[in-house]
Order: C-alpha cells, then structure tokens, then sequence
C-alpha cells in the first residue's frame, strides 16, 4: 500500500497533462503539418484574449483547429482559409488585419492616443510655466 501511493500520484499528474494536450491530428506530411502550425500562429483565439489559434486551450480555439485541418485536406490555400474565417468571425481573427476603414481605429488608435496624451501633457506643462513665470497679483487686503 505504502509503494502504490506515488505510483497512483503518477498516474493522476499524467492525466492531467494529458486532458490539456492539444489533439493531435492526422496531416499527411510534416510539409502539410508544418503549414497548419504557421497558420495557426497567424490567428487569434477569439476567446482568449491576446493568445494565438495554435497555443490556446478554448474550446472555440480547437473547433477552429479542426476546421482550418478540414479546409486544408480539402485543398483550399491559407489566403481561403483565412478568408473564410474572416467572413465567419470579422478582421478580429487575424493579428494582422487588413488597412481599410473599418480598420483604422485598431491601426491608427494607438497612435492618436499617444499624441492626444503628449498634447495633454505639454498644454498642462506650458501653463504651469505661465503661472510661475507671472503670478496672479496679490488682492489688497485692507485692515479694518
């Protein structure tokens, strides 16, 4: 009994790996598996946030594995795929989404906050400035 316990503690930490392993699937080639894994790197789990189609453990993330896999055996090139995703999920699947208007929030929005906030600081540094340089008279007080 006092043997079995670490044995049964092995078995149970190699199950769990084992429910969190991606599922394998069957690529005819390693040309083919290869393609799907750079693929996979290109698109983003739309649940977990930040987290590539390939690394995620969503459930989402794995049905879009599988389908991505299913295209692939059916013959249709990454720019189908991905277009095919696109139309089903929006620009949001790809990490790097087309320049079109739709998009120019997510391009451009970064860089407009980040001059908004140096406008902000630097309207607020020039005012300081002013006051120091000329200070507000004093208001004559009169002793009664």
């Amino acid at each position: 009994m006092k043997h079995l316990r670490p044995l049964l503690l092995l078995v149970g930490l190699c199950m769990v790996f084992a429910v969190h392993a991606i599922d394998p699937l069957p690529f005819k080639n390693r040309a083919q598996e290869v393609r799907f894994q750079k693929l996979t790197a290109q698109l983003r789990c739309l649940v977990c946030q930040n987290e590539s189609l390939a690394a995620s453990q969503a459930e989402l993330a794995q049905q879009m594995r599988h389908i991505i896999f299913r295209k692939m055996q059916e013959g249709q090139s990454n720019a189908q795929i991905k277009q095919y995703l696109v139309d089903r999920y929006s620009d949001y699947v790809l990490y790097d989404p087309p320049l079109k208007p739709s998009t120019w929030l997510l391009w451009f929005g970064p860089a407009i906050v980040l001059v908004l906030g140096a406008g902000g600081v630097w309207v607020t540094i020039r005012r300081r400035t002013r006051t120091k340089n000329h200070p507000a008279p004093e208001a004559e007080t009169e002793d009664w």
